[in-house]
């Protein structure tokens, strides 16, 4: 995959002091670290909204590339607007990391947010894996970090909501602090799949997590009994799903989910060691 494909959009509004930033699927196609393109683009863009008094962020993504995510937080973090976020569906993993960068983040009442560990891949001897395991374990605590200085929870609190892989509705969120305000008139389309969960557009491979608590979600139609959802987890991946979703009665098209191409391990050994962290 190459370097400096955006997967975001910033709009300026004319004759105005506000801005926006959406953030719509996978956080980053490629890790930006090493990468000088990407993260510089995206300083650039929102660098060129000027002095702008509010930035709105609008995000629906189920998580990506760490080191993004995190980039991305500390740049609207430092910024000296005031940052309101949008979960318009889902912020999930490193999302939800961008997601605290916000002075006031509004979820909508069926909404969702997830938190859990980082994970990574990699190949090697013991010593390698052990590194892998420390270097995963410093990444945890840089996330930490984020998640206590926007709830005020105790480190202890936060790394079982980590550990269990927490999936919050917006009352939730609330709770804990991760949310400041629930949207109560605005809705958000959920549908089930076989084994895609698609929210407002965004497609989740429910297989990536050990977690979904389907329970939560507020679908359009019926979902499937439990019996039935553990036995599509076993099935290959329908991704025939509708090209328009509903948000605010606003229509937004989306594209078909492009199959993502495995890392080459023998060429980015390295890379996958000491760099490739995802959530």
């Amino acid at each position: 995959m190459s370097k400096g494909k955006k997967f975001w959009t910033f709009n300026a509004k004319e004759n105005s002091d506000e801005g926006e930033l959406l953030l719509y699927g996978d956080i980053s196609d490629s890790t930006w670290w090493g990468d000088e393109v990407t993260p510089k683009n995206f300083k650039t863009e929102l660098d060129s909204l000027g002095d702008i008094k509010t930035l709105n962020v609008y995000i629906n993504s189920g998580g990506g590339d760490v080191f993004a995510g995190q980039a991305i937080y500390s740049m609207l973090k430092r910024h000296s607007a005031t940052v309101n976020v949008y979960v318009d569906g889902l912020a999930a993993s490193i999302a939800s990391i961008i997601a605290m960068a916000g002075d006031n983040v509004k979820m909508p009442k069926n909404a969702m947010l997830m938190v859990h560990n980082p994970w990574s891949f990699g190949m090697g001897n013991a010593n390698d894996f052990r590194k892998l395991a420390d270097d995963l374990d410093k990444v945890r605590e840089s996330m930490i970090s984020v998640y206590e200085d926007k709830t005020g929870m105790d480190k202890e609190s936060i790394v079982e909501l980590l550990d269990a892989e927490t999936w919050m509705t917006a009352e939730e969120a609330l709770e804990f602090g991760f949310a400041d305000e629930i949207e109560e008139e605005k809705q958000v389309a959920a549908s089930l799949n076989n084994i895609i969960f698609a929210i407002n557009g965004l497609k989740v491979d429910i297989t990536k997590y050990k977690n979904l608590q389907i329970n939560k979600i507020q679908f359009k139609e019926p979902i499937p009994s439990e019996n039935k959802i553990n036995k599509i987890k076993e099935q290959p991946a329908d991704m025939a799903e509708p090209k328009e979703k509903i948000i605010d009665d606003n229509k937004i098209t989306v594209e078909k989910a492009e199959k993502q191409v495995p890392i080459d391990l023998y060429k980015k050994l390295n890379e996958i060691h000491e760099r490739r962290f995802s959530i």
